[in-house]
C-alpha cells in the first residue's frame, strides 16, 4: 500500500502509536504524517525511522482549525500522491473543558455514575470560541476542516483501483442530546465536543451514501479514555495520578477504559486490516481493554437518524461554499 496519510493533530497520544502500531502491520506502507507543529513532526519522523529504518515516512503541516492551511495541504498532498489508501481523520481539540462535580455527585447518588464515567454525560462542559474563519474553534477542527479537506482530497480518494478508506475518530461521548441542527456549530451550548463528534458520526454515515459506489468508504471509531494530553488538561495531572489505580480497577467494570495510547488505537488498526466492503456503515467501531489488559474491538450501532445525517451534509456543503469564496486563489 501506498500514499497512506495519517493525521495526528499532535504527534504524541493516540496518532503516534497508529503511526506505530500501523508499521508493525506493514512495513511497505507509506506513512505520511500531519501535524500542525512542523518541528514535533519531523521529530516524531526521526523517532519512527530509529525504530524502523526501512520505512517510508514523509510528514505535512496543517492545522485543521484553518480552512487556508487545509488548503494548501490538499493541495500539496493532490501534487504528492496519485492515490491516498487510508486517511484517519484523528484531529481534535476539547477546550477548556470543565467537570460538573455536582453532577458527578447526583451520578453517585443515583447510580448513573458508571455511565457517566464512560460517556462524560452530564459531567464535562467545555468553553468555545470563533476562529479566525469566523466559524465556532471546536467545530471547525473536529469537523469541518476535516470534511474540506476529504472535499479536497476527492480526486485521489475516488475512483482508484482499490478502495480508498477514512477512518474518523469519534467518541463515546458523541450524543444526539448536544447536536442540534439549527446550531450545528454549536454556538450556543456548553458541549461542543460531544456535538462535534455526533456532527462527524452523521457525516461518517453520508459519505458512504455519496462515495462508496466510487470506492471511497468511511469508518468511525471511538478509542476509549485513553489518557493524553487532551485527557490531562480536564483535571490536574497530580490528581490524576491519585486516580490512576482506581480508573484501572475501573477497567475491570467498563472496557472502553483502554488508558494507554497504544490501546486506544486498537479500532484504528483493526479497520486496517478489514475489507470496507462487508462493515456496517451505520457502526462505530470501539478500542476496548478488559480488566486483564486484553485488546479488542466492539462493534455497535450509532444512534444517528439518516434523514439529519443527509440534513447536516447539505448543511457543509452550503458552508463550504460561503467560506472557500475568500480563498479562490488556492483553489485550482
Amino acid at each position: 500500500r501506498s500514499g497512506l496519510y495519517v493525521t495526528p493533530y499532535r504527534c504524541s497520544g493516540v496518532g503516534l502509536a497508529l503511526c506505530w502500531r500501523l508499521l508493525e502491520e506493514d512495513g511497505r506502507i507509506h506513512l505520511c504524517i500531519a501535524c500542525r507543529n512542523a518541528q514535533k513532526s519531523e521529530a516524531t519522523r526521526d523517532l519512527i525511522l530509529a525504530a524502523y529504518p526501512a520505512a517510508q515516512v514523509s510528514t505535512v503541516e496543517v492545522d485543521l482549525g484553518n480552512l487556508a492551511s487545509v488548503l494548501r495541504v490538499a493541495r500539496e498532498l493532490r501534487c504528492r500522491f496519485q492515490r491516498l489508501d487510508f486517511v484517519y481523520l484523528n484531529a481534535g481539540i476539547m477546550p477548556n473543558p470543565h467537570v460538573n462535580f455536582k453532577a458527578l455527585w447526583h451520578g453517585l447518588l443515583t447510580g448513573r455514575v458508571l455511565h457517566m464515567l464512560t460517556t462524560a454525560e452530564g459531567i464535562m462542559t467545555q468553553t468555545n470560541r470563533l476562529n479566525g474563519d469566523g466559524l465556532q474553534e471546536v467545530f471547525a477542527t473536529n469537523l469541518f476542516g476535516h470534511f474540506i479537506l476529504v472535499r479536497q482530497l476527492e480526486p485521489i480518494l475516488c475512483g482508484n483501483e482499490k478502495p480508498s478508506r477514512l477512518i474518523w475518530t469519534s467518541s463515546s461521548n458523541a450524543r444526539e442530546s448536544a447536536f442540534s441542527l439549527s446550531d450545528y456549530q454549536h454556538a450556543k451550548g456548553q458541549e461542543s465536543y460531544s456535538s462535534s463528534k455526533y456532527a462527524t458520526d452523521l457525516t461518517s454515515v453520508v459519505l458512504n451514501r455519496k462515495f462508496n459506489k466510487q470506492g471511497l468508504y468511511s469508518s468511525v471509531v471511538c478509542p476509549g479514555l485513553v489518557m493524553s494530553n487532551m485527557t490531562y488538561r480536564i483535571l490536574p495531572v497530580f490528581l490524576w495520578k491519585l486516580l490512576m489505580p482506581i480508573m484501572w480497577l475501573i477497567r475491570f467494570f467498563a472496557k472502553t477504559y483502554t488508558l494507554t495510547p497504544h490501546n486506544g488505537a486498537e479500532a484504528h488498526v483493526w479497520l486496517f486490516r478489514q475489507k470496507p466492503e462487508y462493515l456496517d456503515a451505520l457502526v462505530k467501531y470501539h478500542s476496548c481493554t478488559s480488566g486483564l489488559g486484553k485488546n479488542y474491538v466492539e462493534p455497535r450501532k450509532m444512534d444517528v437518524d439518516e434523514e439529519v445525517a443527509e440534513k447536516l451534509y447539505q448543511k457543509l456543503l452550503e458552508l463550504e461554499k460561503q467560506v472557500l469564496e475568500r480563498y479562490s486563489d488556492l483553489l485550482d
